[in-house]
């Protein structure tokens, strides 16, 4: 299945690893590992991820206190909020 990020999503994405790389470049590529891998994980099955309201289901990162938020459409997954745990959920659950 075709995965799509919001630009929302894809702004988050970035700034999760602009912080990494800023604050412990060690844990930058390590990072983006990570999200390769849950991406191809997303387009594989994205049935394998719990609901978290309604229709969205939660993606979320082993190592890393982040997750991706997103809805299973006919054709593709969308994928509109990569967030990290500490934030308000109320931020990703308005774009849902």
């Amino acid at each position: 299945m075709r995965v799509r990020f919001t630009s929302a999503a894809e702004a988050e994405l970035a700034d999760a690893l602009d912080w990494y790389r800023a604050n412990a470049p060690r844990e930058a590529p390590r990072f983006l590992d990570e999200f390769e891998v849950l991406a191809r994980r997303l387009a594989d099955n994205p049935r394998q991820f719990p609901s978290v309201m309604d229709k969205v289901r939660r993606a979320g990162f082993r190592r890393y206190p982040y997750g991706l938020f997103f809805v299973i459409g006919s054709d593709e997954v969308q994928v509109f909020a990569c967030f990290h745990a500490s934030r308000d959920p109320h931020r990703w659950q308005e774009r849902s």
